[in-house]
């Protein structure tokens, strides 16, 4: 039963949540990077902050709070003051992947906060060195399969969304592929170009200008749809190769609790800075899919979350992947 003080408290929080929206931002907003500068989250936000600046008709400031793979960021936020003046701008792995694969995580993205709306996915694709020549993804399968312990692939890490998209294709393809896990996208790449290494999972857009160039091959997308950069490039449903669609999805998040209004006005500040001008053209140059205007909402990416738990849970379980 309330007391009468808890009552109080209760109804000045309810009258306090309007005339914050109405006055929302009265300063500036930080939009919380938990990753050092120079990624593609970090790129994106800094294409995405003039833009929401404008909107907001209040600055955003791009706060970069690297540490523990992005968990020191995205707790910050977690504990944040739920006013909207201190956002998340995340990609898959703090919200989708770490929650399924560690242990003790200092947050629980369904509950500490509330979505504001995706911004855009890029797909995971299948990139190939020079000297694979199977030109079709069931010839991949097929090479893989006759390959002594399986064909070698390499990613950014272990528990990185490109490892995980490897124990999804193993699943739903039974090709057999072995995990070998790098330090960065960067090195695993270099491997591939120099042929030390068959067979790299990577994001679309790492894997554009080497695909453009010939140093390597995409051979494969795991998209819904084949990309209109790659026309040429199927997708793995196509091959007939049983796995969910996966990719790096990149949005923003507020603390739970935020007002509604105050959510509303973030979320229509980001699509504004999504509909047209330089951001659009940049991300969607580099492979990035900005979801219609219908999609990008809370309600829409908190689904899109659920789903990626799930997603990358099973991954999680099929390749036995614990993080620390």
């Amino acid at each position: 039963m309330l007391t009468r003080r808890s009552s109080l408290i209760a109804g000045a929080a309810l009258l306090a949540a309007p005339a914050l929206a109405q006055t929302f931002p009265d300063r500036p907003v930080r939009l919380v990077v938990a990753y050092p500068p120079g990624g593609n989250v970090d790129f994106s936000a800094r294409l995405l902050a003039p833009a929401m600046s404008q909107a907001l008709g209040q600055q955003v400031i791009v706060d970069n709070r690297a540490g523990a793979g992005g968990i020191v960021g995205t707790e910050a936020v977690a504990r944040a003051r739920p006013d909207g003046h201190t956002i998340l701008i995340t990609g898959t792995a703090p919200v989708s992947i770490f929650p399924v694969a560690m242990e003790r995580l200092p947050y629980d993205p369904l509950r500490d906060f509330v979505p504001i709306g995706m911004a855009y996915r890029v797909p995971i694709v299948l990139m190939v060195a020079k000297d694979i020549t199977a030109r079709r993804l069931a010839d991949f399968v097929a090479q893989s399969k006759a390959t002594p312990g399986g064909l070698s692939a390499g990613t950014a890490g272990i528990g990185s969304g490109a490892h995980l998209a490897i124990e999804l294709f193993n699943a739903g393809s039974g090709a057999g592929l072995v995990h070998v896990p790098y330090r960065g996208t960067g090195p695993a790449l270099n491997d591939l170009i120099a042929g030390t290494i068959p067979v790299v999972f990577d994001q679309l857009s790492s894997a554009l200008q080497l695909h453009a160039d010939g140093r390597a091959r995409i051979l494969g997308i795991a998209s819904a749809a084949r990309s209109p950069l790659l026309p040429e490039v199927e997708t793995l449903r196509e091959a007939g190769i049983v796995q969910p669609e996966l990719s790096t999805t990149l949005g923003m998040l507020a603390p739970a609790g935020t007002p509604p209004e105050v959510v509303e006005k973030l979320r229509s500040a980001m699509a504004a800075a999504l509909s047209e001008g330089l951001a659009r053209q940049r991300l969607t140059a580099l492979g990035g899919e900005i979801p219609p205007p219908a999609q990008m909402t809370s309600a829409h990416y908190g689904a899109v979350i659920r789903e990626e738990l799930e997603i990358y849970r099973r991954a999680v379980q099929l390749g036995n992947v614990k993080l620390e």
